[in-house]
This record gives structure tokens, C-alpha cells and sequence, in this order.
């Protein structure tokens, strides 16, 4: 500038345009459509992180059960918690009730009452007999503290089914529980179907190891690492893999004015719906020969 003068036309006043007030509200709004579109989608990476997380645990607790049974050379227990857990493993085969919960003691009944936010998801590592018992004095053993899934997280709730369906033997005169409840979800990606048997369930010490032995589900595993099952007869090799469907969404448990859990009936709830068998599914799968356990989902195409 001479004089007051712009001599370079490159610094002479040009002729700006700013945005208008509708332009801008235009913008905002289409801000506000993506991020009403994006919110879902990064809670569903939420969730899934979630089933991940669930799906690592219960794989590595599974191998963590098999390495004990043949460190020991045992057979250990995965003793799962069921809805309505104290109904009806308290009662016999014929639904008669037991003085299995009169029995314990009150630190018993509070460890009980301490597992009702268990229910679907929790578990623990159980074994009948070690290594040094006395013939026909086997001694049970609580391996590690009970456990639960992450939050938001649990096991398909039709899994627990077979509590409900104990099978009596009259020959031996004692209940032999089986999982009789079974459901297929298919991966269409593969076209494969996986068969969902409900657990195997009998008489086992809860909730610990000096506690009458009372129904509860669960997967064994025999001193070689693989899966058994418990009969009347003895332990016998699983006549086929074991699957755990896992489930994202809550478990609801009921309590009173101070909050404090109540004995009664959990209300589970999928989110979304259906997740543990549509395309969303997440399994475990237990091998019956290795137990060796490995996850399944559908596969995106």
C-alpha cells in the first residue's frame, strides 16, 4: 500500500460470501441424523465387545477345569447356577421336600442367598474325590470361588432346562438326571446345525463342599481331560459334544424395598431379542474326546 493506494490487486477488498443461517441449520440437522444413525451401532459394538469378553471367560474357566482334572487326576466339576435354584434341587424325584435347607447352617444360607445374582451366569469348579482319599471316603472340594459371566452377558436360559426333568431310577432306588431338552440353531453361513442339549444335572455338594448334595447342572471333565457324565452307574464318557449358547442382554433379579435380593423367579430378557439363536448367536463348544473347548459364531458372507 503507497499513499493509502493498494498497488497489488491480490490484496484488493473481494466480494465474501458467509454461510446463512439456513445453510447451517441444514448442516446441523444432517449432524443430528448421522449421529441418531451412528448411536446404535456403537452400542451393538458395546454389546458384542461384551459377548466377547463372556465368551473369553467361559473359554478360559473350561480349560481351566479340564487342566485341573488331569493335574489331579480327578474328575472336576463346572457347576453351573440355575434360575430358581433353590426349587426344585431341594426336593426329591418325586417333588417331596428335602431338610436340605433346614440343615444349613446360617453361613450356608447366606452363601446360598449370596449367589441368587448368579443365576444364569455363575459357576464354580467342583470335585468329588482327590487324589490321597481313603477308599469309599472320597472328600469334595471346592477349587476356586464362585464365578459369574460379565454384565450383560449369561447362558441361554433353555440350557438349564433339564432341572426340571429328573429321571428315577427304580432299579437303584436314586434319581439319575440327564439332559432331556434339546433345540438346534443352525449356521446357515456354513450350513451346519449344532444340537443344544440341556445340561446333565445331578446331586452335588452346594454351595460348598460340606453342604448336602443337592441337583445342579453342570459338564465334568475325567482325569484324561475329556467330558463325562455322571450316573447311576458311575462316571461314563459323553455320548456327544457339549454346546453352551451365550446370551446378550439381563437378568432381572427381584428385591425388596432395601434392595436386598429375594428367593424368587429371575426374569431374563435377550437384547435383541433372540440373539442366542438367530444370526447372532455365540457357542461354545466342548469336544467330547479332548475337551477342548472353542467358540462358534455365524459367519458373515
Amino acid at each position: 500500500m503507497v499513499a493509502g493506494k493498494i498497488r497489488d490487486s491480490r490484496f484488493a477488498i473481494r466480494d465474501f460470501h458467509a454461510f446463512t443461517l439456513l445453510e447451517l441449520l441444514v448442516v446441523i440437522t444432517i449432524l443430528g441424523i448421522l449421529a441418531a444413525l451412528s448411536v446404535p451401532a456403537l452400542k451393538n459394538i458395546g454389546k458384542s465387545n461384551i459377548q466377547v469378553t463372556a465368551a473369553r471367560q467361559l473359554l478360559d474357566d473350561l480349560g481351566r477345569a479340564r487342566q485341573l482334572a488331569i493335574s489331579q487326576h480327578t474328575t472336576v466339576y463346572l457347576v453351573f447356577v440355575p434360575g430358581n435354584f433353590w426349587y426344585p434341587i431341594w426336593r426329591d424325584a418325586g417333588g417331596n421336600p428335602t431338610a436340605a435347607w433346614n440343615n444349613l447352617s446360617p453361613a450356608d444360607r447366606l452363601a446360598v442367598t449370596n449367589l441368587i445374582d448368579k443365576q444364569f451366569t455363575g459357576y464354580a469348579f467342583v470335585s468329588l474325590r482327590s487324589v490321597g482319599d481313603q477308599p469309599g471316603q472320597p472328600v469334595a472340594q471346592y477349587l476356586a470361588e464362585w464365578k459369574s459371566l460379565p454384565d450383560g452377558a449369561f447362558i441361554a436360559t433353555n440350557k438349564f432346562n433339564s432341572v426340571y426333568y429328573p429321571y428315577y431310577d427304580y432299579n437303584q432306588n436314586s434319581p439319575y438326571y440327564r439332559g432331556c431338552y434339546s433345540y438346534p440353531i443352525t449356521d446357515y453361513s456354513l450350513n451346519a446345525t449344532y444340537p443344544i442339549n440341556s445340561f446333565n444335572t445331578n446331586s452335588l455338594p452346594f454351595p460348598g463342599a460340606t453342604n448336602s448334595a443337592v441337583l445342579l447342572p453342570y459338564l465334568a471333565f475325567n482325569y484324561l481331560g475329556q467330558l463325562t457324565v455322571l450316573t447311576t452307574s458311575g462316571e461314563v464318557p459323553a455320548a456327544q459334544d457339549e454346546y453352551i449358547p451365550l446370551a446378550q442382554g439381563n437378568v432381572a433379579y427381584a428385591a425388596d424395598a432395601n434392595k436386598n435380593l429375594q428367593m424368587s423367579s429371575p426374569d431374563a430378557s435377550e437384547n435383541p431379542p433372540g440373539n442366542s439363536t438367530n444370526s447372532m448367536f455365540d457357542i461354545i463348544r466342548v469336544d467330547k474326546f479332548t475337551g477342548r473347548a472353542v467358540q462358534l459364531h455365524q459367519k458373515i458372507q
